[in-house]
This record gives C-alpha cells, structure tokens and sequence, in this order.
C-alpha cells in the first residue's frame, strides 16, 4: 500500500479545452480561461447517495472488492517523503509540504479507495487572510515572514487522507467509589488543644457495564503534516462529507494515506479507550473514582477512507522552512511558531528598563 502519495485529477472545459477546477463553497466546476461552469453530478461510478461503509476484518484479510483498491504512480520528495503523482505535462515541481524541487521519479503503490470527500469551503484568498490575521496576532514573529506571507506564492489546497471508524462496544469493569467526609481531631497548636476538620475519602468497591455506539471515529492518516497541527484543526463536520467524486479533486491534490487500515485502527482504540474511561468513571460516581480493570468486548466494526480539506503553505524564510496548515471548512489556522530575536531582546530590555523605573520610584517614596 501506499505512503504519502498525491494526486491531481484534471477535467478540460467543454468549451475551451482548458482545465476546470472545484469552486470552494459552490459545488461547481469553473474553467478560469473562459468562465464556463459545470455542475458536480451525481452520476457515474462513484454515484450512489449515501457515504456506504466498509468492513474491517474484510479489509485485513484482503477481502475488499477489486472496487475498493486502486494503483497510482507517484515520486517521492527527497526531504519529507512525500510521494506526488505527476501528470504527463509536469516534470518537476515543489514539494507542498516542505517547499523542496521534486523530480519526476515514479513508483506505483496500490491502496483503498477513499469513500467520502468534504468539499472546500475556504478559496485560496480566504485562506491567505486567515492565515495573515493569524500570524499577526503571533508575538515576536519576524515582520518579514508576515510580509512575505502575505505576498508569497498561493498555498497549496491538498485534501489530507483520514480513517474514521464505526464499532459497538460493551465494557465491564471494576473499581471504588470514593466518597468524601469530614472528621474532626484535636491537635496540638502552640500548647494548645485545637479542633481541626480533615476531609477523608470512604473506598466501597463496585462493579458494573456500559455500553457505547462509537460512530465517525477520526484518525489522521497522513505522516507529512506533524498531527499537533491537524488535531488542532478540528472539528471537522463530517456531516457536509459527500461521497467521493473525482471533480471535487479538480485544481487540487489529494494526498494519499501513510498510516495503514490496521495502524489507524489501533490509533482509533486509543481515542474509544478513553472516551469509555470516561463512562466507566461517571457509572461509577461518587467524589472520586478508582478504576482497577476494564474489559471491552468490540463488534460491527466497519470503516471508511476518507479526504479532508486543508490550505497549505511551506515558506522558506531566511533559510528556515515555515509550515502553516488552515482548515478549508472553517478557516482554522495552525502551524510552527517563529520567533524574532530583535523583538525578544528588544522585549527583555524594555522590561528591564521598566523595572529599573519602577524600582526608582519605589525607592524615592520610602
């Protein structure tokens, strides 16, 4: 299967021949040469209604229909490892994750088909912005890398692979509920007796069930962007997923999936894990909980790949490489942090100097 792959998909305009591309928040194909518009049907063979579910253990048996799979060819980026799917007009371009040249180096890999797509909200411009608005609030970042992000080359809209996962689950356990009391005791203070009130904890052990319905668990199924940054992201509404058609691709990239079925869904039984901690505690009530076993049996697993949009930028900043990801639904903005050593010195010793004032006058008045 593959690693992180990307891939373009291209839809010439009826009228001119030139490329159409996805309009974000119109659901509709628009060509840039001539102004022409296409709709985004609802046919062909990705048609279907609603977002169907796979079965995991077919999956990990390798028993998914020939449907499910499919083989692209990719190079990989030198840097980062990301894999970019070339056409036959492209030779070399930049890596949208890391800003390095890649050149045309091609391997094929096969993998799952995605399932559902939640389109662009966010065009380009209004990603810019909410990326410029958010450098600006950012203390002691250099105002070079705000200007040369504000007028740098456009980021990149790339939709980023993710699992999400479907299970029933039934849980038993076994614990303490603490409950809190108060008890009063005569101490010794200064010669003398003092009643003082200590708050103690009465443990009775107790057993019990809970059950939960986990639907639409998400895991990131990309290793090209640092997951604290698309956690961050969240949360996505995967209630606006469409089932996947290719034109919702057009004039962007999708990258495909590092993290493999069966890995993603260990990182999906972490996230259920907790959630049924959770339960377990709030079963148990009391002041506080102890929790000594849980015990999951875990059914109807199912799953689906699916693309999730997000602006990229990668800017090469006096020789450091900046990355900024911003959420293409709702225009939430993450990325690495950078610092200005002029505005840090210029910070402490304006802090010192008003210290050394205050100082002063705190001297004068006594």
């Amino acid at each position: 299967m593959s690693d992180n792959l990307m891939n373009e998909h291209r839809f010439p305009c009826d009228q001119c021949g030139a490329d159409l591309r996805f309009d974000p928040g119109k659901s509709q194909l628009v060509c840039d040469h001539c102004g022409a518009t296409e709709t985004v049907k609802d046919d062909g063979p990705w048609s279907g209604g609603a977002i169907r579910e796979l079965d995991f253990k077919q999956a990990l048996n390798n028993l998914l229909p020939a449907q499910e799979i499919e083989e692209t060819r990719v190079t990989k980026c030198p840097n980062c490892g990301a894999q970019v799917e070339f056409d036959e007009v492209n030779h070399a371009l930049e890596c949208p994750f890391c800003a390095t040249p890649v050149v045309t180096d091609t391997g094929t890999h096969r993998h799952i088909k995605p399932r559902g797509v939640l389109p662009f909200d966010l065009d380009e411009k209004q990603a810019r912005d909410a990326m410029t608005r958010w450098l600006g609030k950012l203390w002691f970042a250099p105002n070079g890398l705000q200007e040369y992000a504000r007028k740098g080359r456009k980021m990149d809209g790339i939709y980023v692979p993710y699992w999400t996962f479907d299970a029933d689950t039934k849980s038993s356990y076994r614990g303490e509920r603490g409950t809190r009391y108060q008890e009063t005791r005569t101490v010794m203070r200064d010669g003398k007796r003092q009643q003082v009130t200590v708050t103690k904890i009465r443990w009775r052990g107790v057993s019990g069930r809970v059950a939960r319905f986990f639907d639409d668990v998400l895991v990131l199924a990309s290793r090209s962007l640092p997951a604290r940054y698309t956690d961050a992201l969240e949360p996505w509404d995967l209630s606006a997923l469409e089932p996947y058609r290719p034109e919702f691709l057009a004039g962007f990239r999708a990258e495909g999936y590092a993290v493999e079925l069966d890995e993603g869904y260990e990182l999906a039984r972490t996230k259920m894990n907790r959630v049924i901690e959770r339960d377990v505690r709030f079963d148990i009530g009391g002041d506080q909980q102890r929790i000594h076993d849980i015990q999951t049996q875990i059914s109807d697993v199912t799953f689906k790949h699916v693309l999730l949009p997000v602006w990229l930028a990668a800017y090469k900043y006096r020789g450091k490489t900046y990355r900024f990801v911003v959420n293409g639904q709702t225009g939430r903005v993450q990325g690495e942090r950078p610092w200005s050593a002029w505005k840090i010195t210029f910070a402490v010793i304006f802090g010192l100097i008003v210290a050394g004032i205050a100082g002063y006058f705190i001297a004068q008045n006594q």
